[in-house]
C-alpha cells in the first residue's frame, strides 16, 4: 500500500497562537471556508482523504486495537494532550486539555445526574495520544467516515480532497454500499482511522464501565455525515438509531464550549479524578 506525502505534515510544524481571540457566535463554529487556520485545517483533511483507505484502515487496527503501545491512568492522558494541538479543527488553537474539561463543565451544567457523560466529555479525544507516539495528525484527528463504500457529499472538502484516493474509482467501493449490505449496522462498518475509534477500543480492551451511550458519543462523536447531515442512514440498524440523539446530544458541548475562557484545571481534576476512579480506574493499557 502507497501513502501519498502532500507536503509536509501540518503536525510537524504547527505550534500554538499565542494571541488572544474572541468567543464566537454559534454560526462561526466549523468555518471550512475561510479563516486564519484555513490552510493548516486543509492541508489535514487533504492528506487524510487521500490515505484513509480500507486497506490503510485495516493496518491501523492491527497495529493499534492490541493496546499494546503504553501504560498509564486517563488523567495522565487527559494531561498529556497540553502538547497537541488538533491541525484539523478551524475552532481552536489552543491545546486539547483545556478543551477537554470545558467539554466536561459544560455537560455538567445541564446534566448534573449523569457523570458518566461528564467522564465522556472530559476524555472523548484522548484517543489523540496516538500523534504524541509518532502516528501523523491525519490519521489521528479530524471528522471520520466509513470506507468501503461510496463517500457522500457531506463529508468535509469531498469535491476537492478525494481525487487522489484510490478508493474513490474502485468498482466496488465506490458504489452505494460497497462492501456493506443494507442497515447491517455501524458496528459492522469501516470507519476512517482516528482518536474516535481507537479509544473506544481502548475503553473495551479495558473494560470500563462506561455505559453504551458514551462508548457511541466516544465512538462517532466525529462522524459528522452521520450524526449532523443525516448521511449513511441506510448502513445504521436500530441500535444505531437509537443511539444517535445521545451522539447528537454529546455534540452540542464538544462544539460550542470552544471558547478562549479557558477552566481552572487543577481545581476541577479531584472531581473528574472521582469520575475517572468509578468508571476507568487503575492503569490502563494503550
Amino acid at each position: 500500500m502507497r501513502l501519498v506525502n502532500l507536503g509536509p505534515d501540518p503536525s510537524l510544524v504547527y505550534r500554538p497562537d499565542t494571541a488572544e481571540r474572541q468567543c464566537k457566535d454559534k454560526e462561526d463554529y466549523r468555518n471550512f471556508e475561510s479563516g486564519d487556520l484555513f490552510d493548516r485545517v486543509f492541508n489535514t483533511y487533504k492528506i487524510m482523504h487521500t490515505n484513509q483507505t480500507l486497506d490503510f484502515v485495516k493496518l491501523k487496527h492491527s497495529e493499534w486495537s492490541q493496546c499494546s503501545h503504553s501504560q498509564m491512568g486517563v488523567m495522565d492522558a487527559v494531561m498529556s494532550m497540553d502538547q497537541l494541538v488538533d491541525e484539523s479543527d478551524p475552532d481552536v488553537d489552543f491545546p486539547n486539555s483545556f478543551h477537554a474539561f470545558q467539554t466536561a463543565e459544560g455537560i455538567r451544567r445541564e446534566h448534573p445526574d449523569k457523570d458518566w457523560f461528564q467522564l465522556v466529555g472530559l476524555i472523548h479525544d484522548i484517543g489523540k495520544t496516538m500523534a504524541l507516539w509518532g502516528e501523523p495528525q491525519w490519521a489521528v484527528v479530524g471528522d471520520t467516515f466509513p470506507v468501503g463504500c461510496r463517500f457522500q457529499n457531506s463529508i468535509v472538502f469531498r469535491d476537492n480532497s478525494f481525487q487522489d484516493n484510490p478508493n474513490s474509482s474502485d468498482p466496488v467501493y465506490s458504489t452505494e454500499y460497497g462492501i456493506y449490505t443494507p442497515n447491517c449496522g455501524l458496528d459492522n462498518v469501516n470507519m476512517s482511522w482516528g482518536h474516535d475509534e481507537y479509544l473506544y477500543r481502548v475503553m473495551k480492551h479495558n473494560e470500563c464501565s462506561i455505559p453504551e451511550e458514551g462508548l457511541y458519543m466516544i465512538r462517532f462523536h466525529s462522524f459528522y455525515p452521520w450524526h449532523s447531515h443525516s448521511d449513511y442512514m441506510h448502513l445504521c440498524n436500530e441500535k444505531d438509531l437509537s443511539m444517535l440523539p445521545w451522539v447528537q446530544e454529546f455534540n452540542k458541548f464538544d462544539l460550542y464550549t470552544k471558547t478562549t475562557e479557558l477552566p481552572d484545571v487543577e481545581a476541577l481534576k479531584p472531581y473528574y479524578q472521582s469520575l475517572i476512579d468509578k468508571y476507568c480506574p487503575g492503569i490502563l493499557k494503550w
